[in-house]
């Protein structure tokens, strides 16, 4: 079954979590999809990840840029992975029917936002029901915290 982590934003934007953890997946050369909700949100995520940082960029592309077999991240608001990603991080509520299809699932989502968490716990639930495995994440004045997990012993 997937791996499914649930990032539970409270201490930064999505804009300044998203970068760290794709260029995480990029030093281990795994390819990645991020699914937003709207074509809006993608052109927005695509402008951030090219500026983000002025000692460099993350490379990626989206429907715009085409050459989606290419790309080690591909932006979108469907359910695709048309890059052939082994990750996939769904950010702004975004939902996929093809989890099961990625070795591993990063649900990022904002803590400020009553809806949101309502979901993701709605969303835990769900996984949980469907064998998947699971964890949540906490943003912490010390970092990324593991506060929950569905892992047995044996899995760890």
């Amino acid at each position: 079954m997937t791996e499914i982590r649930f990032y539970h934003l409270q201490r930064t934007p999505l804009e300044q979590a998203l970068p760290k953890m794709l260029e995480m997946c990029l030093s281990r050369e795994w390819k990645a999809v991020v699914m937003a909700r709207s074509e809006e949100r993608v052109a927005a995520l695509s402008d951030h990840l090219w500026t983000f940082d002025d000692r460099g960029f993350l490379p990626h592309g989206d429907k715009r840029d085409g050459h989606a077999e290419q790309q080690p991240i591909w932006l979108t608001p469907e359910d695709e992975n048309p890059n052939g990603a082994t990750v996939l991080f769904l950010t702004d509520g975004a939902i996929s029917e093809a989890i099961g299809s990625y070795d591993l699932v990063c649900r990022l989502f904002d803590g400020r936002d009553d809806e949101a968490v309502a979901d993701a716990r709605a969303r835990w639930a769900a996984e949980k029901e469907a064998g998947h495995t699971l964890t949540y994440w906490q943003q912490t004045d010390r970092g990324w915290e593991k506060k929950a997990s569905t892992a047995t012993s044996e899995d760890a």
